[in-house]
C-alpha cells in the first residue's frame, strides 16, 4: 500500500491510501469540527462544518470525503473557515427550533457545544421558525424534529449497523425531515427494532429517551465504532470447534 506525503498547517504528515484528510487529522489530533461525521459510519459530507482549505483552489473541501494526494498543501485554522464554520452554526440555529434551556441533552449537545466553540453570541440569520412535528408514539423514544440538524447520522446507522433501515429523509429545502418507514408514525413502524442505536448518534436532543428530564440525557456515541470493529473481525463469531 503506497504512503502519501502532504503538508497541513506547515507540517508534513503521511498517509495512507484511501485514508480521507480527516482520519489523518483524528490520528495526529488535529481538531477540525464536524457534527454529521460519526467513527463507524459512512462519510455523509452533511454539515460542511469540517471544510478545510486547500492550496491552489478557491473552493473549499469537506476533510471528511477529501483524500489528500501527494505534496497536497492544507489549512485547517484560516479566518476564512472560522468565519464560515460560524456561519453554519448560526444557520443551523436559525434554521430549527432550539431551545437550549429545556432541552433534554442542554450540557451534552455537540450543536451547543460547537456554539461554544465557534464564539456564537447571537445570530444575524432571522428565525425561521419551521412548523415541525413530534413523534412520541414510540413506546420507548421520541423524535422532536424541531431539534433535528439533518446529520443522518439516525439514517446510516439503522442502515449500516442494525440493518433495519427504518429512517430516510423526505421533502427538500426547509421541508426537509428524516421520517420513519413511508412517512408512518414510529410506534407503528414494523421494522423498527427498537434497538436505541439511532438515539444513542443523535448529536442532539431530537432523538431522546422517554422519561428523561432537561439536561438528563447523555449520548453513548463511541459504541458504534466498537460494534463496526468487532464485526469486521469476526470477534463475535463463535465456531464449532470453539463450543467444543
Amino acid at each position: 500500500m503506497s504512503v502519501i506525503t502532504f503538508i497541513i498547517d506547515d507540517e508534513h504528515y503521511s498517509a495512507k491510501e484511501g485514508d480521507t484528510i480527516l482520519q489523518v487529522t483524528r490520528d495526529n489530533k488535529i481538531h477540525i469540527p464536524t457534527l454529521c461525521y460519526l467513527d463507524g459510519l459512512s462519510t455523509f459530507g452533511a454539515c460542511r462544518l469540517c471544510v478545510v482549505e486547500i492550496e491552489g483552489s478557491p473552493k473549499l473541501f469537506p476533510a471528511c470525503t477529501t483524500k489528500p494526494t501527494e505534496g497536497m498543501i492544507v489549512r485547517t485554522k484560516t479566518d476564512r473557515l472560522k468565519r464560515y464554520r460560524r456561519m453554519i452554526v448560526e444557520l443551523l440555529a436559525s434554521e430549527g427550533n432550539h431551545q437550549c434551556a429545556v432541552c433534554v441533552v442542554n450540557g451534552h449537545c455537540e450543536l451547543q457545544n460547537l456554539a461554544y466553540e465557534v464564539g456564537l453570541d447571537h445570530v444575524r440569520f432571522p428565525y425561521l421558525f419551521p412548523h415541525k412535528s413530534l413523534d412520541a408514539t414510540h413506546k420507548e423514544f421520541v423524535m422532536d424534529r424541531n431539534r433535528c440538524v439533518l446529520c443522518t447520522r439516525c439514517v446510516r446507522v439503522c442502515h449500516e449497523v442494525e440493518g433495519a433501515h427504518v429512517w430516510d429523509i423526505a421533502g427538500r429545502g426547509i421541508n426537509c425531515e428524516i421520517i420513519a418507514d413511508l412517512n408512518q408514525p414510529w410506534g407503528t413502524s414494523e421494522s423498527c427494532t427498537s434497538c436505541g442505536k439511532c438515539v444513542r448518534v443523535c448529536p442532539t436532543g431530537a432523538l431522546f429517551e422517554k422519561g428523561a428530564s432537561i439536561g438528563e440525557m447523555q449520548k453513548e456515541r463511541g459504541f458504534i465504532k466498537f460494534i463496526v470493529n468487532a464485526r469486521n473481525k469476526s470477534e463475535w463469531v463463535h465456531t464449532a470447534h470453539e463450543e467444543e
